[in-house]
C-alpha cells in the first residue's frame, strides 16, 4: 500500500506546485499523471489502480479550479478525463501482455501522448470561439495554438517527453523494488513445518 500512497502524494504534490509556482509555459503538459495511469493499470493491483491515478488526478482538480477560479466542470476537464480513461483502458490492455511488456507498454506510452493531444486539442478548437471552425482553424489549434500562449507543439512535446521519462521511472523503480523484495524474500528464514 506504501507504493501507491507514494505515488498518489507525489502527483498530486508536483501538480499543484506547478500551479502554484505560476504555471510555467515551458514546463507546460510536463506531468507524471499520463505515465501514472498506464503504470498503475499495468502493475499495480486493480485495488489500488483506481486510488493511485484517479485519486491525485480529483483531488488536484479540486484545488486547482478553486485556485484559478473556474467551474468545477468544464469540456476541457471532460475531454482530459476522457482521455485519461482510456490511457487506463491501455495499461490494462500492457497487463495481460506476457511477451514484449516492454516494448508494449512505451508503445502504448507514445498511444496515450498522441490521444490526448489529438483529443484535447480537437475540444478546444470546437468548444473555443478563438478558432475558426474550419480545416486551418483546426490545425492552428494543432500547432500555433491561440495567440499569446504558447504553441500547442510544445505542450505536445512536453506530454510525449514527461510521459516516456515518468513511465521509464516506473519501470526503474519497479525493477528495484521487485528486486529487493526478492532478496529479502531470499534471505527471510525458512518457515517451520507442523510436525503432525
Amino acid at each position: 500500500m506504501l507504493a501507491p500512497l507514494f505515488l498518489i502524494f507525489a502527483v498530486t504534490l508536483y501538480r499543484v506546485c506547478y500551479a502554484l509556482a505560476g504555471s510555467p509555459g515551458a514546463w507546460a503538459n510536463f506531468s507524471p499523471l499520463a505515465a501514472i495511469l498506464l503504470c498503475s493499470a499495468a502493475y499495480l493491483p486493480r485495488k489500488f489502480v483506481l486510488l493511485a491515478g484517479v485519486g491525485p488526478l480529483v483531488v488536484a482538480d479540486l484545488f486547482l479550479n478553486a485556485h484559478y477560479r473556474e467551474p468545477l466542470i468544464d469540456t476541457g476537464m471532460i475531454s482530459r478525463y476522457f482521455c485519461f480513461a482510456l490511457i487506463l483502458l491501455l495499461g490494462y490492455g500492457v497487463r495481460k501482455q506476457q511477451q514484449y511488456k516492454m516494448l508494449f507498454l512505451f508503445g502504448s506510452t507514445l498511444t496515450g501522448s498522441c490521444l490526448f493531444y489529438l483529443i484535447t486539442n480537437t475540444t478546444a478548437w470546437i468548444s473555443m470561439a478563438d478558432y475558426a471552425k474550419t480545416l486551418p482553424g483546426w490545425w492552428q489549434a494543432l500547432t500555433i495554438g491561440e495567440p499569446g500562449f504558447p504553441p500547442t507543439l510544445l505542450f505536445f512535446r512536453n506530454t510525449v517527453v514527461s510521459d516516456l521519462s515518468f513511465t521509464a521511472l516506473f519501470v526503474i523503480t519497479q525493477a528495484i523494488f521487485n528486486k529487493s523484495r526478492s532478496r529479502i524474500a531470499e534471505g527471510a528464514p525458512p518457515v517451520a513445518r507442523n510436525q503432525t
